[in-house]
């Protein structure tokens, strides 16, 4: 029964990729991605070992905020294609054995939404109350600005209402009124549509702004909380596989309130910001010390649910949980020029670039990330060492086209390259010229190929995402070792983050009854001493990941 689970509770075991359907890959030439295009790259992602996918946002939009603006809920923009393409790719993926997931954006939706028209144009609009209104800046509204280099106010004056309307992101993103019940029905409906045809669930964009009461007339009696509560006993309801992952980027005892309290009924995952900015540190300081630190701050979770653990993601790198000494010093590192930089708070730049291209570094880097506990998310262009191109604005400099191959546009598009969504990355070192899938299909040591074998092995050792987690001493600075304990399998995995090579040495506890290491992933020799105690060797960078063996286990690798 316990391997049947597997199955049940897919996101506990998946690896989800991320991409944006109009810089993917482009069908009919006119330069931006479509679901056409992406249909075609269907068996690219099956072969990587992809079993989830998650697409942001491809709904009508002004694309103010790259489609995070949303006017129809209902539709494709028709840039990307049709609803016929939308199931025809959904059908695609199916048949792959790919589950997709897309951006559930409901904090706000753009300002162009025939729902903020009818509201800003009459009072007795019965979508007047989707949104939140104030004759003047309430003293309890929100404090702090998401955009502060952009925004001055969380308040924006409608002159043709005659109000001022709460906006917690852009004055073009009025926020939905989370205290109408109209609304929770609007939500669960949009949810119910895109389950219906295909989807496994969704990620949630901006969970904690969503649920936010501050600005609200005071009168309102409401748990917020209580709106996940029913948005996932409603998913589960139409679809009992469908999962809801959350953008929570809070203290690590916050995010915890966010899968439910008491009865884990809430988010199913939520995105580890807090992890992950514990591994910038310990990767940028070559010392595992942060990243334990953060493993051991991690709260408990029920039993079904799950973190989704990413290096990069489609935002900043996001370092706001960090003082501000501990920024300046990853600013210094990873992104010293102040294009790099966003907000003060976070880096625009990918992995790549910010290791200044080292191979051995990046992969144990990604090694590191699959091996923590939960579940992998990759950002499309990560599985070959893609670039960012800070010529592109804010957050998006990571979003340049998807880079196919070698010929004109990067085989994204046949456009001119003025028409292309975005630009591509430059230069001789991250352009498509040095990193592409085509070469990297046909280099067996490229960064692409290892990162199947990495995925396949991580599907293949659900001791990760199902198994319970410690913290191995290694008596080495720089090496993070776990182990993972599940259904009586046990696998240890090591990672050096230094530039220098490394013994590290510890017993597991409990080592009696094991038999020998099984080699899974990475390179080092090793050993398991008739004491129970164990050594592993490693590289620069090193790595490697092991499962022990019982005397009493069936043969397995």
């Amino acid at each position: 029964m316990m391997l049947a689970r597997t199955s049940d509770l897919w996101w506990k075991n998946a690896v989800i990729y991320c991409l944006d359907v109009e810089t993917y890959q482009d069908s009919d030439g006119d330069g931006i991605g479509d679901f056409a295009g992406l249909t075609e790259r269907i068996d690219y992602l099956a072969g990587l070992g992809v079993t989830c996918l998650w697409l942001m946002p491809f709904f009508p939009s002004p694309n103010r905020d790259d489609g995070y603006d949303i006017i129809d809920y209902y539709a494709v923009d028709p840039r990307l294609g049709t609803l016929g393409d939308f199931v025809e790719f959904m059908r695609t993926a199916t048949d792959r054995g790919i589950r997709v997931i897309a951006d559930l954006v409901v904090n706000h939706t753009s300002d162009q939404h025939p729902w903020f028209q009818a509201a800003r144009s009459d009072p007795s609009s019965p979508y007047r109350d989707y949104y939140v209104w104030r004759d003047e800046i309430p003293e309890n509204g929100p404090k702090g600005l998401v955009f502060p280099d952009e925004e001055e106010s969380n308040w924006d004056y409608e002159k043709k209402a005659k109000q001022y309307y709460l906006h917690r992101f852009y004055k073009h993103q009025p926020d939905l009124n989370i205290s109408n019940p109209a609304v929770h029905t609007e939500i669960a409906q949009i949810a119910g549509f895109w389950l219906e045809l295909g989807l496994s669930g969704f990620r949630v964009d901006a969970v904690p702004f969503l649920l936010e009461l501050d600005g609200i007339k005071g009168d309102v009696d409401l748990d917020p909380h209580q709106f996940l509560r029913d948005l996932r006993a409603f998913v589960g309801r139409r679809r009992g596989d469908a999962m809801l992952m959350g953008e929570v980027n809070l203290e690590p005892e916050d995010v915890r309130r966010f899968f439910g309290d008491e009865h884990g009924d809430e988010l199913h995952m939520c995105l580890n910001f807090n992890l992950n900015q514990s591994f910038a540190l310990a990767l940028a300081r070559e010392d595992a010390a942060p990243l334990i630190h953060g493993l051991r701050a991690l709260p408990s979770l029920p039993p079904d649910d799950a973190w989704a653990n990413f290096v990069r993601n489609h935002d900043e790198w996001s370092l706001d949980k960090l003082t501000e000494a501990e920024r300046q010093e990853l600013f210094q590192q990873f992104g010293p020029e102040p294009d790099m930089q966003l907000f003060g708070r976070g880096l625009r730049r990918r992995l790549p670039t910010m290791l200044s291209g080292d191979q051995a570094r990046i992969r144990m880097a990604y090694s590191l990330a699959f091996a923590l506990p939960g579940a992998p998310v990759l950002f499309y262009g990560e599985e070959i060492g893609m670039g960012e191109n800070l010529a592109i604005p804010g957050r998006a400099s990571v979003r340049s086209p998807m880079q196919w191959s070698n010929e004109k546009n990067a085989g994204f598009s046949t456009a001119e390259p003025e028409q292309l969504r975005r630009p591509l990355v430059e230069g001789k070192e991250y352009g498509p010229a040095a990193v592409n899938v085509a070469d990297q299909r046909e280099d067996e040591g490229s960064l692409l190929n290892w990162m199947e074998r990495l995925i396949r092995r991580r599907r293949e050792t659900p001791e990760i995402g199902w198994g319970t987690w410690r913290v191995l001493d290694s008596r080495a600075k720089a090496v993070l070792a776990l182990r993972y304990d599940w259904s009586d399998r046990t696998v240890v995995t090591v990672h050096n983050l230094s530039a220098e090579p490394c013994r590290a040495e510890f017993a597991p506890g409990g080592a009696a009854d094991w038999d020998k290491l099984v080699h899974l992933f990475g390179h080092g020799a090793y050993e398991l001493r008739r004491d129970g105690s164990m050594r592993v060797e490693l590289d620069p960078y090193g790595s490697r990941w092991l499962r022990v063996r019982r005397a009493s286990d069936r043969l397995q690798r």
